[in-house]
């Protein structure tokens, strides 16, 4: 029904990771102090670091986070070093630093620091596990070498990413709480967006599934601002940019 502009979904990034992942310490916010949480999110065309913060602010029980900055990688996606490991790690390290100075020195070692690798990877691990499994040991040395408390660098599957994918979206269109004219959290009275997010190897339709219809088995259970849902993904393969940009091609050279 709303069609996001892409500067908002860039922005989301993976949120829904921070959302999920990530327990708000109770820290009180003296002087403006604010809790900080790194998300490193590896495409298929590129690699953007995310940088999170809260303060001790809640809603039923779910922390309220904001994105403050972001820092692109330079060069191509990581499955793209599939040969030369070493050098995706080497390619973070630029975004590690610039990270260091967004951050105060004094809370690094209490900053959370994850990285997701989403669709290229996944077929890599699918045809090749040994060079992915190459590639995350050599991401995971240079995360682990950084200040930050490093909380692990996996392959998203499918569901996982398209689940976090739509708490982010959802959580930037306030559908599950907004803030009423005093400043306060309130409850949202708006129903939950589908979103349909095309990358470059595929096309996914991510809908929260009806309580009443759904099978216990079906979709990702999500615990978010005091309610369950339940989402389930729906793909297109072969259906992203990368692919219909070949097809294109295909037809000019024809």
């Amino acid at each position: 029904r709303e069609l996001l502009p892409p500067w908002l979904v860039i922005v989301a990034g993976l949120t829904g990771i921070v959302l999920l992942c990530v327990s708000t310490k109770d820290v009180p916010n003296v002087l403006g102090f604010f809790q900080y949480g790194i998300v490193l999110d590896a495409g298929p065309s590129r690699t953007i670091l995310f940088i999170y913060q809260w303060t001790t602010t809640k809603a039923n029980k779910t922390g309220v986070i904001k994105g403050c900055s972001s820092c692109p990688v330079q060069g191509p996606g990581v499955s793209s070093y599939s040969d030369s490991p070493q050098k995706a790690g080497k390619s973070l390290e630029p975004c590690l630093n610039w990270a260091q100075n967004e951050i105060p020195a004094e809370q690094h070692s209490e900053t959370p620091l994850y990285l997701g690798a989403t669709a290229s990877m996944r077929q890599l691990n699918l045809t090749h596990p040994i060079l992915s499994d190459g590639l995350l040991a050599a991401l995971t040395g240079t995360l682990k070498s950084s200040p930050f408390s490093f909380r692990g660098a996996q392959i998203l599957s499918s569901p996982e990413e398209e689940a976090f994918n739509w708490v982010a979206v959802n959580y930037v269109l306030e559908s599950f709480f907004k803030y009423d004219w005093r400043g306060q959290l309130v409850p949202s009275r708006k129903g939950m967006a589908g979103v349909l997010s095309v990358g470059g190897t595929s096309a996914q339709l991510t809908l929260e599934l009806e309580e009443e219809k759904q099978a216990p088995e079906e979709g990702v259970r999500l615990q978010l601002y005091g309610q369950t849902h339940r989402v389930q993904s729906r793909q297109c393969p072969c259906h992203g940019t990368q692919q219909l940009r070949s097809r294109l091609l295909s037809v000019l050279i024809q």
